[in-house]
């Protein structure tokens, strides 16, 4: 079972509210990332570790000697948003069962990574290689902690992130966000939603000087599995009468993609290929003074040309007055499932996963070959990387969801399945 220190550093590192914020000296990502990266590096030099910090955007720690193998986590988490029945930022426990923002993404992979190499470390049981966990602090908005990494520093022989779900991830989609604007609103009109590109949208805001005034309450979730959640905008547009949808353009183009809004009518984009098929997340609505804005979130076949969604949507978008920008894209990974260390992580796998809560004999045979996702990682921004873990397939959906938790016997259970990889892929490099 988890020891009284590592309880403590969970509780201590998940009080730590490290959504991205404004740059300061010292802190390009805002104070709070920075906090939990020097807490998290304070106490594994405590622990006779060695570590390093690249420009106040990742830090690493590293134990053993000779080749290096990495592990890749991140500290950063999305705002909590809203329907906690607990304090985001505090971690509880329940039935065996914690809670707190971060615990499954990345917060409790990072420490638990941690816990596995400190516990192989004092049992003497370290594979001959240097094993280094590496710490971003930017991964939910931008990944150029990780980045910043890769160009400055020693890149692993072979790496995993623990940021993802079992078995392994050998492809994921593109990650598009755009922004598509208008300029000639009506100034009397105004709308607020969400807080990151990559949620659902949790609660929204339209009013006008009319007496028009709807709040909507949705659901949170993951941009790639939109359909988990219940977007807000949605739900707030649906309730607004046609003649106050026709007082912005933006509105109006939202309103038409309704009843029901089709990722691949937005798209254009209605191919499916082994990573799946398009899907969308309307994220941040913003009217004000004129002013309007949607930020979109896009994840799209990895195989299919990102530049047929653009023209698709800039073509629609233009039809009715509005511009279309990107703001961020993440090309798409696709590795070869067929590698040995792919294999060697599969059977790593295979060999734990009924530990998990929730399996069934049946589970052996429908989650034991590599899978492709829809979520983004950091096996994108750095070489010989691959995403391992450490949700279960079965599970349900932990990342950026109201309520964050993860079990104990789950927790415990990554730490073995960690030290195991750790030692195999030690092994092998």
């Amino acid at each position: 079972m988890l020891s009284d220190y590592e309880k403590d550093f969970l509780s201590k590192l998940i009080s730590i509210k490290s959504t991205g914020g404004d740059p300061q000296p010292g802190a390009p990502y805002g104070k709070n990332p920075k906090q939990a990266l020097d807490y998290f590096l304070m106490e594994a030099e405590a622990n006779g570790f060695s570590t390093g910090v690249i420009n106040d955007k990742a830090g690493w720690l590293e134990t053993g000697s000779g080749k290096l193998l990495g592990i890749v986590c991140h500290l950063d988490v999305v705002p909590e948003g809203s329907g906690w029945n607990t304090d985001p930022f505090t971690l509880t426990e329940d039935n065996g069962v914690l809670r707190g923002r971060g615990i499954v993404d990345d917060k409790g992979p990072a420490a638990a990574s941690f816990f596995a190499m400190k516990r192989l470390k004092e049992q003497g049981l370290l594979p001959p290689c240097r094993i280094r966990l590496i710490l971003g602090t930017d991964e939910e908005r931008t990944c150029g902690c990780i980045e910043e990494y890769s160009e400055n520093c020693e890149i692993p022989e072979f790496a995993i992130t623990p940021d993802a779900e079992f078995p392994v991830i050998f492809a994921e989609k593109g990650i598009l966000q755009i922004k598509i604007e208008g300029f000639d609103c009506d100034r009397a009109l105004y709308a607020k939603a969400g807080s990151a590109p990559n949620m659902v949208p949790a609660h929204a805001v339209i009013s006008n000087d009319k007496g028009l005034n709807i709040e909507a309450e949705g659901i949170p979730g993951h941009a790639s599995r939109p359909e988990l959640g219940k977007n807000a905008i949605f739900e707030a547009v649906r309730k607004m009468p046609q003649s106050d949808i026709e007082r912005s353009l933006l509105l109006k183009y939202i309103s038409d993609h309704l009843p029901e809004f089709d990722a691949k009518v937005f798209t254009g984009c209605h191919e499916e290929d082994l990573s799946g098929g398009v899907t969308c997340n309307p994220a941040i609505l913003d009217i004000e003074n004129g002013y309007e804005s949607l930020i979109v979130d896009i994840r799209y076949p990895a195989t299919y040309p990102a530049d047929k969604i653009l023209e698709h949507i800039r073509s629609k978008a233009s039809k009715y007055g509005l511009k279309l920008s990107v703001i961020n894209h993440m090309m798409p990974l696709i590795k070869d499932k067929n590698d040995e260390r792919v294999s060697l992580l599969t059977e790593v796998w295979k060999e734990n996963m009924d530990l998990y809560d929730g399996f069934k004999e049946e589970y052996r045979e429908e989650y034991s070959e590599p899978i492709a996702i829809g979520g983004g990682t950091y096996a994108r921004h750095i070489p010989n990387t691959i995403a391992f873990g450490l949700q279960a397939p079965w599970a349900k959906d932990q990342c950026h969801q109201a309520n964050e938790s993860r079990s104990i016997n789950d927790l415990e259970t990554d730490i073995k399945v960690l030290s195991e990889a750790i030692k195999k892929l030690g092994q092998s490099i």
